[in-house]
């Protein structure tokens, strides 16, 4: 006679997958899974509470609007869409170690870090909730949002115009970034701006934040809720075609226009009795002090500096380079050169520029 257990797996479907375990799949199969396979959510995570927090900062200054959010393919709030997309990785330790290592950072992978890009993208969102970006006081203080959101900018490294939030001077990017910002440094708690930004210009644009914060006290916005795009649970794209497809997207590939540079810092060196000490080695031997040290000294992230690091790095090796320059006077070299080439990246878009 039958059982319940034996009715019970009966009734089990032998055509379902097994579940998935991010924390023990093997990395080549979890490269392979889609991104809208993978079994993720908000709830119960760090990340729950990161946004429990921001609820909390906007009920504090009495704004009756809780942002909805979801899990993204990246940190975005879709245009004219009062919802935030948090990337997808931040949902799962494994994914965050996969993100690092595949994109030498993981975007918001601690509680400070995490809540600050949340505040920013709570600006873009309370702007299409609100719709103050259409007020003309609001394109006044910040220019018109229908200007064009280039590839790049150039950005003014010592501008007191502008708060300084996020890295990069992202305020200085576009005119809503000017206010997402300026918003971001109103919102947060504990910050004294009205000290920090005192003698700034910036500051006239916190003082009119406030005073456009005090007009939509306790008013609720005229849109609440908005279309979730690019949720995760939509990509059909595979975690392995996912990061091919960002290193694409956010690095060159570089053609050997190094090698004339290169060439005229260090020699060439193809006998086997060669004493001189190898360029390639020396690099390999230094990657972290220089990526850091270039990140830090151009603004530039460490995986687009790495990206032109290993370019540099295959150069010197196919070219034989040498030097016969003390170690230091040889690092110093290549952290200029690498330099160099980011900071004419970070201004022009192009690495193109001569030592």
């Amino acid at each position: 006679m039958p059982t319940e257990q034996d009715a019970a797996n009966a009734r089990i479907d032998p055509t379902a997958k097994p579940a998935i375990d991010l924390a023990t799949i093997p990395e080549e199969q979890l490269l392979g899974l889609r991104l809208s396979e993978l079994p993720l959510r908000i709830e119960r995570t760090w990340l729950e509470a990161c946004i429990a927090q921001l609820y909390d900062e906007f009920k504090a200054r009495n704004i009756p609007f809780e942002p909805r959010c979801y899990l993204a393919d990246e940190w975005l709030t879709p245009e004219n869409e009062p919802v935030i997309g948090i990337p997808f990785y931040l949902a799962h330790p494994r994914l965050i170690k996969l993100q690092k290592k595949m994109l030498l950072e993981a975007e918001g992978d601690n509680h400070e870090w995490c809540m600050k890009l949340l505040r920013h993208e709570a600006g873009h969102a309370l702007t299409y909730a609100y719709g103050l970006n259409r007020k003309r006081s609001w394109q006044r203080v910040f220019g018109h949002p229908s200007e064009t959101y280039g590839e790049t900018y150039r950005f003014r490294p010592y501008s007191k115009s502008f708060v300084r939030h996020l890295d990069y001077y992202y305020a200085q990017y576009h005119p809503d970034e000017d206010f997402v910002e300026t918003f971001a440094v109103w919102l947060t708690p504990g910050l004294d701006w009205r000290s920090k930004y005192a003698g700034w210009k910036a500051l006239d644009k916190l003082l009119f934040v406030d005073k456009l914060m005090a007009s939509i006290a306790g008013k609720p916005p005229l849109r609440a809720t908005g279309r979730q795009l690019w949720k995760v649970t939509t990509v059909r794209s595979t975690l392995g075609r996912y990061y091919q497809k960002r290193r694409i997207t956010e690095a060159e590939d570089f053609p050997e226009f190094h090698d004339a540079n290169l060439r005229r810092m260090f020699s060439e060196g193809n006998a086997k009795n060669e004493t001189r000490r190898p360029v390639a080695k020396l690099l390999q031997s230094n990657r972290k002090a220089l990526l850091t040290t270039v990140s830090n000294w151009t603004g530039e992230r460490r995986f687009m500096v790495n990206e032109v690091y290993k370019a540099v790095l295959q150069r010197s090796r196919a070219l034989h380079l040498v030097t016969e320059d003390a170690d230091t006077v040889a690092v110093l070299q290549l952290a200029t050169y690498l330099t160099t080439l980011m900071m004419n990246y970070r201004y022009t878009t192009r690495l193109r520029g001569e030592l």
